[in-house]
C-alpha cells in the first residue's frame, strides 16, 4: 500500500496595493528608529512595491520586529447609522455603494456655468476652492478656472466634503 500523499500547498496569498503602502509605511517606523539605513529602506521599499504575494513582504521584515497586523482602510465615514431605511435618503451611488449627498451634481456644474465665481463649489461644500475662485475672478483667471470646474462637475463623479458623491 502506498503511503497517502500530500496535501499540496496553497497557493501564495497575493497583495494589493494596500498591502504594499502598509509595508512601506511600516519599514519607514523602523527607518525613523534606526533599525534601518536609508540605503536599506529604499531597497526593501523598492521590494515592497514590487511585491507580489504576501511571503515577498514578510522576507522584508525578517529581520525586524513583527509589524502590527494591517488595518483595513476605511473608505467611507457613514454619517447615517447602517441598518435603518432611512439610512440614505437619497439613494446609493452604485458603483462605489455610498450614500449620496444631499446635494446635485447638476445644480452645482450649472451654477459654477451661470455664476462662474465658484458658486457651484460653495453649494458643493468645497469652500475651500470656492474662494480662490472668487478671488481670482476679479482677474477673470477665477471665471475661467469656474467655468471649467462646471463642465468637470457635470462630466465627472464629484463629492461633497464628507466624500460622498453628489446626487445625479
Amino acid at each position: 500500500m502506498n503511503p497517502p500523499e500530500p496535501p499540496p500547498e496553497p497557493p501564495p496569498l497575493r497583495v494589493g496595493h494596500a498591502d504594499r503602502e502598509w509595508a512601506v509605511a511600516e519599514l519607514g517606523e523602523h527607518l525613523a528608529q534606526g533599525r534601518l539605513d536609508p540605503d536599506e529602506y529604499a531597497d526593501r521599499a523598492g521590494a515592497a512595491y514590487a511585491a507580489r504575494t504576501r511571503d515577498e513582504l514578510d522576507v522584508l521584515f525578517a529581520d525586524l520586529p513583527r509589524p502590527a497586523a494591517p488595518v483595513a482602510p476605511v473608505a467611507y465615514p457613514a454619517p447615517y447609522p447602517a441598518g435603518r431605511p432611512d439610512a440614505a435618503p437619497y439613494g446609493i451611488d452604485p458603483r462605489s455603494g455610498v450614500p449620496y449627498s444631499d446635494r446635485s451634481k447638476v445644480v452645482a456644474g450649472v451654477l459654477q456655468l451661470v455664476l462662474p465665481f465658484g458658486v457651484g463649489r460653495f453649494y458643493s461644500g468645497h469652500h475651500g476652492i470656492a474662494v480662490g475662485q472668487l478671488l481670482l475672478s476679479i482677474f477673470l483667471i477665477g471665471a475661467i478656472w469656474a467655468f471649467v470646474d462646471g463642465i468637470v462637475l457635470l462630466a465627472g463623479h464629484p463629492t461633497d466634503p464628507y466624500g460622498r458623491p453628489l446626487r445625479p
